[in-house]
């Protein structure tokens, strides 16, 4: 064969759109899109980017297709073509990054077979929702996803029921279909063990899409409200407020320093963790008194934990300091 009409390998590329909007795509989602011979992705998405795709093949696939679209995907890119698989948001977040690979490894694909395969990053519904209501996700938060399609009821309620009472921001993805109308009101009875009724929850619908919508509502009604399969749900922390129609969780700076001055509270230090940071509840817990299960049960901790945390030396942060 002559070297030069060879068939050169195919590419794939795995393209977070974001939310959908043009502006809030990135230059490589676009540049990624354009270098493509062949686009594949869910009909909605596709529409989403129709003003990208002027002669190009394009494949579309039904929702619940996703494997379908990473089989076509390889087998455009075994053909020598450069592939598009196109995901809402991110792509590795609950997007196309993770069946592709699967089916890649399946088919015995590595890294060196001649296939490249990039992910391009997009915004993912968390971060656009969130950018829409406020500053919901200052503070540590998870994300959760409500689908029962693929993942056992069980598991998907002890992760709520973790995460709640961890009192994690949480950004609950595919909460409510057609068919899926209850999983919602399951997430919110255990929610309700540990939050609050009026824990603020901010229900953001087709972010940055022309049917955008956005309505801020509290845990006790939260199931009441209009949510779909478009929707995104932020349920705050026991610290997350409401004003002004702005979402907010707070950093956590009111607990060292005072707002308004800037300066350290008294028994706090600029640049150093917090006096009940590690090194200051080592220090409480021995001096406490008290048994590794009553300290256990006070902190709703592992009672093998508490041991091992008694056993480590006082100490060690001042150690640090001064070999630092």
């Amino acid at each position: 064969m002559n070297p030069s009409t060879k068939k050169q390998p195919g590419k794939i590329m795995l393209v977070g759109i974001g939310p959908g909007s043009a502006e809030h795509m990135t230059a490589r989602a676009r540049s990624a899109i354009a270098e493509a011979d062949t686009v594949v992705g869910y009909t909605t998405y596709i529409k989403l980017i129709e003003d990208l795709l002027d002669g190009k093949e394009v494949v579309k696939k039904a929702m619940t297709e996703e494997l379908d679209r990473a089989t076509d995907t390889l087998e455009l890119a075994r053909a020598g073509k450069k592939v598009a698989l196109i995901s809402s948001g991110d792509a590795g977040v609950y997007g196309m990054a993770g069946p592709t690979y699967e089916v890649l490894f399946q088919a015995g694909w590595t890294p060196e077979s001649g296939i490249e395969v990039e992910i391009v990053p997009g915004a993912s519904a968390l971060n656009t929702c969130a950018a829409l209501v406020g500053a919901p996700l200052t503070h540590d938060f998870c994300a959760i996803s409500l689908s029962d399609l693929l993942t056992p009821w069980p598991v998907i309620a002890k992760r709520l029921d973790a995460a709640a009472a961890a009192d994690f921001v949480v950004a609950l993805y595919n909460p409510k279909s057609g068919r899926r109308t209850r999983q919602i009101e399951q997430a919110q009875r255990l929610f309700l063990r540990h939050r609050r009724p009026d824990t603020p929850v901010a229900i953001v619908k087709s972010a940055y899409r022309p049917k955008q919508s956005i309505e801020f509502t509290t845990l006790a009604q939260m199931s009441e409200c209009d949510i779909g399969m478009l929707s995104t749900v932020l349920i705050g922390n026991s610290h997350t407020f409401v004003r002004d129609g702005l979402m907010v969780t707070p950093r956590g700076y009111a607990n060292k320093y005072d707002v308004e001055s800037g300066a350290a509270k008294n028994g706090e230090r600029a640049g150093r963790s917090l006096s009940t940071g590690l090194q200051g509840w080592l220090e409480s817990l021995h001096a406490s008194g008290e048994s590794p299960q009553q300290l256990a049960a006070c902190y709703g901790l592992p009672v093998g934990y508490i041991v091992e945390a008694l056993a480590e030396p006082l100490d060690l942060d001042d150690k640090c300091e001064a070999a630092c």
